[in-house]
């Protein structure tokens, strides 16, 4: 059985599957093709219409036959909402999706990390490639529940008025978090840096943008930010096909996905947040929006942020508007530097709690580290084996490094160093690495951009 972790992916065996959330919660699937879209509402299978061709939900559990779906049917994206309406996901225990053959076999698990205020998440889909499919892990959260998901998902779904009010369209919110990796390789035996510019470039205001969010920012004490014409492109770029193919997502139809636009401007960066948002008519409409909201407050108002771009279009063929709002923290060389020495000093820190010898930084391990982050970030790849094969000795060998063991942990996705060290020191592979006695030395590499926001990698020595 594989377990898998945001963003994993694994191909599937043939037949049907049974995919199981068992506790308080009610499961649903979307089916959809090349689109992106439902071809109707009878592709969404949930507790009131409980079966599809090709998907059948009984209580906790969704069967799925691939070769059984409608024509033209290529995705099976499979949801949770809590059991009672309008629970925050946060307040119940952590879903967890188990995968069985029709024999009864495990075939993969998924434990997505612990939602918050989202009311559905998208926990996986089913997706064919070629005459195959397989299956990736998601864990992607909504804040208002099946109406939103249905709606970007193409389904028709119609609110029932009230004696004092009548249906209001609602602002639907995809979740701010990349998806993650964690991946750690055992010690054994036996490039070049890069260092980011953030020249600064600032962008007009026309819609007035910065003077509806940066009062809110000064009233919760957070310094002012600037418009940066670098993530205003990427916003836009982002934006418009989210417009054109009607749906929220961290990446276009084509794949794109929303950290790599930030990459192509030349924009680099610490960490980023994002707001993706429909529904809003005009940017005081969505700053209110995201006021009003708690996770998407927290990201308008984290005084970590200085630099923003924002960016809406309307889809040609619902008249929906949607939005793309980026915040950022510039990656400058002192950004860069602080970045790194957190991860040792956290590093060092469990070391100290375990009464291990702190680890010394090594400016040959870090050169290899830094080169290989960026190497991810550059050719799309996050493995501890690049694609014409070396592996972390030989980069750390051609970094210069004599060290006779090399053992080395890289993570995907996660925004801060107290979140990587804290993910690594959660699995046992990678706190065998941190905790290894026989280490003496680590250089630490950073890296923004890419499919997954962020890569980080650990090369250790002795």
């Amino acid at each position: 059985m594989s377990e898998l972790v945001p963003g994993g992916n694994l191909p599937l065996p043939g037949g049907p599957l049974n995919l199981r959330v068992p506790g308080p919660f009610d499961v649903s699937a979307i089916v959809t093709g090349e689109s992106g879209k439902v071809a109707g509402d009878a592709d969404f299978v949930f507790y009131n219409q409980p079966a599809a061709p090709g998907v059948r939900l009984r209580g906790d559990t969704l069967s799925v036959d691939p070769a059984g779906l409608r024509a033209g049917a290529v995705r099976v994206t499979v949801a949770v909402s809590p059991a009672e309406p309008g629970t925050p996901l946060g307040r119940l225990p952590a879903p967890v999706l188990q995968v069985d053959d029709e024999r009864g076999r495990a075939v993969a698990r998924f434990a997505p990390p612990r939602p918050g205020p989202e009311t559905v998440l998208l926990l996986a889909e089913l997706y064919r490639r070629g005459a195959a499919w397989k299956l990736r892990a998601i864990g992607q959260g909504y804040a208002d529940g099946l109406a939103g998901l249905a709606r970007d998902f193409g389904v028709d779904v119609v609110d029932e008025p009230t004696a004092t009010s009548a249906p209001v369209p609602g602002p639907r919110a995809a979740a701010s978090s990349a998806p993650s990796r964690l991946i750690a390789s055992p010690a054994t035996g036996p490039g070049a840096a890069t260092t980011p510019g953030s020249a600064n470039s600032p962008a007009p205001d026309p819609e007035g943008f910065l003077t509806l969010v940066n009062p809110a920012r000064a009233e919760a004490g957070s310094p002012l930010v600037v418009l940066d014409a670098r993530l205003v492109a990427a916003a836009r770029a982002h934006v418009a096909a989210l417009a054109a193919g009607g749906r929220l997502a961290t990446e276009s139809p084509d794949g794109t996905a929303l950290h790599q636009r930030i990459t192509a401007t030349g924009f680099a960066y610490v960490t980023v947040g994002e707001h993706l948002v429909s529904g809003p008519r005009t940017p005081a409409e969505f700053v209110a929006y995201c006021l009003r909201t708690e996770q998407a407050r927290r990201t308008l108002q984290d005084p970590a942020f200085t630099h923003t771009g924002l960016a809406y279009a309307t889809g040609p063929r619902t008249g929906d508007v949607y939005w793309t709002a980026l915040w950022a923290v510039p990656l400058t060389p002192g950004a860069l530097a602080r970045t790194c020495a957190d991860v040792v000093e956290l590093t060092n820190r469990e070391r100290r709690r375990a009464r291990l010898t702190p680890l010394a930084v090594d400016p040959q391990l870090t050169a290899a580290a830094q080169a290989h982050s960026a190497d991810m970030v550059a050719r799309d790849f996050c493995s501890h084996t690049s694609p014409e094969g070396s592996q972390p000795w030989d980069r750390a060998a051609a970094a210069g490094s004599r060290r006779r063991a090399i053992g080395e942990n890289i993570a995907c996705g996660q925004r801060s160093a107290a979140e990587v060290v804290t993910g690594w020191m959660n699995s046992p592979g990678h706190r065998a690495n941190i905790l290894k006695p026989d280490f003496t030395h680590i250089g630490v590499g950073f890296a923004g951009g890419g499919r997954t926001g962020t890569y980080w990698t650990q090369l250790f020595g002795a």
